[in-house]
């Protein structure tokens, strides 16, 4: 059987990238872990597509996603990336920003780290689906709603329970790669 990567991932080339290179691989890396829950937070009625091809100007706008530097932005700050940087331009999803890099410090004040915490749900291991097609994925599940519940309770925003599911996607949490997709965990070499 000819292994063919997921069907979404099939017409982009920004898309079949990121699937190739990040979607479904498991990261514990603080920077990168902030990133993705802002991006998926910034994507929220959007394509994705659209959040990856502004993803260069949000790392911009937002120093890179360092927690700590997006943490002590000012308004000023923010709204100056409102009228100027190439993003959507969303002033509650910008000032989420800030909010979530507050709370993410928090969580690794308490925690050690992010990834402490956020692994603490699947006990460090990655969760690998077998889907054998992708309308066989859901949109949420009873863990990104007990997570969602959690970071809200915390002061994030914009993590429903739709966008962590998505989250736990791309840093690798959850592995819904299609069985067939040589990019499933199970097919990597």
């Amino acid at each position: 059987m000819q292994q063919e990567r997921c069907g979404w991932a099939m017409s982009d080339t920004v898309e079949q990238v990121y699937h190739d290179k990040e979607w479904g691989v498991p990261s514990r890396d603080e920077q990168y872990l902030f990133e993705m829950l802002n991006l998926e937070g910034a994507q929220a009625g959007l394509s994705w597509r659209l959040i990856l091809t502004k993803r260069p100007a949000y790392k911009e706008a937002f120093h890179q996603f360092d927690p700590d530097k997006c943490a002590r932005m000012t308004d000023e700050e923010l709204e100056h990336i409102r009228e100027t940087a190439a993003i959507v331009k969303n002033k509650l999803k910008i000032g989420g920003v800030r909010k979530n890099a507050i709370a993410f410090l928090k969580v690794q004040a308490e925690f050690g780290s992010f990834a402490n915490y956020i692994w603490g749900y699947s006990d460090g291991k990655p969760i690998i689906n077998h889907w054998t097609d992708m309308s066989q994925m859901p949109a949420k599940n009873d863990l990104s709603e007990r997570i969602s519940k959690d970071l809200k309770k915390r002061g994030f925003i914009f993590v429903g329970p739709v966008i962590i599911y998505s989250y736990l996607q791309a840093i690798g949490m959850i592995d819904d790669h299609v069985i067939t997709c040589p990019y499933h965990t199970e097919n990597r070499n």
